[in-house]
């Protein structure tokens, strides 16, 4: 069983900084792609950032230059650094670990989703 539990959301004026952290947790190998996705109410879920196992990192235009997302392979681990927050920045973000290979099972490959943390931006 492998889960995913993000913390650091939280309230913020605009112009503000907040970091969200996940954890992975399980019998997990390695993680090929970790990424934040957002999901503001009425609206589809939009990808945020996305990072590699070898570090390579990319972001959704709104939040380049902004936003910062780093990971720890060894413990499965990635973060999201928000900087210079907006109103429009406001959704609940989710972490998400593709490519995920679990103890055991050597040949498939796991998607999984946390549950997700808000992020309120007031202006």
């Amino acid at each position: 069983q492998v889960q995913l539990v993000e913390s650091g959301g939280g309230l913020v004026q605009a112009g503000g900084s907040l970091r969200l952290s996940c954890a992975a947790s399980g019998s997990i190998s390695s993680i090929d792609l970790m990424a934040w996705y957002r999901q503001a109410p009425g609206k589809q879920r939009e990808l945020v950032a996305t990072i590699t196992s070898g570090g390579s990192t990319n972001y959704a235009g709104s939040v380049k230059g902004r936003f910062a997302i780093s990971r720890d392979n060894a413990k499965n681990t990635v973060n999201l650094q928000m900087n210079s927050l907006k109103p429009e920045d406001t959704a609940v973000y989710l972490c998400n670990a593709d490519g995920v290979v679990v103890s055991g099972l050597p040949g498939a490959r796991f998607r999984f989703w946390g549950q997700g943390t808000q992020v309120t931006v007031s202006s």
